[in-house]
């Protein structure tokens, strides 16, 4: 029966890796898979899924607003689909995480997610709460903090190493832009403040 997967972590977890590995799975067996990718993510070149280790796998890319079971229903019928796969999927609209679960659904067909869980704010991504949410299967990407705990949160720095809390929930960057924290170092990182988690600041938790 297919499913809906989520797998997430931080930045620089090897979730590209490990899609591109069952991807490969999939092909090595003669089957075919659907790649997707963010198309705002230009880092390996447009339309490409590319890991830190040096492999890449040419990509369709997704957008805000499209339909992605309408996408899926044709790539079915164009011919057999053994698996799609979505890379930044934390990118993914909350409308569109529920029509790749009409897609499992309906059209039998498994979807692998592969995306981070928060924003360098510590918030998650309106896509992968989405996918939280709805998610047959999940699967923590683990990497780790410069402490040697797991890192579980990311920051955001202006190149320089100075962290940035305010901005724009997304910008694509990557070594030179994002840096995986444990909870502990992240809020030493972000000073720890209050009123960049939605709060008042002097208000402690309920």
């Amino acid at each position: 029966m297919a499913k809906l997967y989520f797998h997430y972590s931080t930045m620089n977890a090897g979730k590209s890796t490990l899609l591109l590995q069952a991807a490969y799975n999939y092909e090595e067996r003669g089957m075919r898979v659907c790649l997707f990718t963010a198309r705002g993510d230009r880092r390996a070149g447009a339309a490409t899924i590319a890991s830190r280790i040096g492999i890449e796998h040419a990509a369709d890319t997704f957008a805000p607003g499209e339909d992605m079971f309408a996408r899926l229903d044709g790539k079915l019928r164009e011919g057999g689909v053994a698996c799609a796969f979505f890379d930044e999927a934390q990118f993914l609209e909350p409308e569109q995480v529920w029509q790749l679960a009409r897609v499992v659904d309906d059209l039998n067909l498994p979807v692998m997610c592969y995306g981070l869980r928060v924003d360098f704010r510590g918030r998650l991504f309106p896509g992968s709460a989405t996918l939280l949410a709805l998610s047959d299967e999940m699967r923590e990407v683990r990497t780790i903090c410069h402490c040697g705990k797991k890192a579980t949160m990311v920051a955001r720095t202006d190149g320089t190493g100075r962290v940035l809390t305010e901005g724009a929930q997304v910008q694509i960057g990557g070594n030179e832009t994002y840096v995986s924290l444990c909870r502990r170092h992240w809020r030493e990182a972000v000073r720890d403040r209050p009123e960049e988690r939605g709060r008042p600041a002097g208000q402690g938790p309920s």
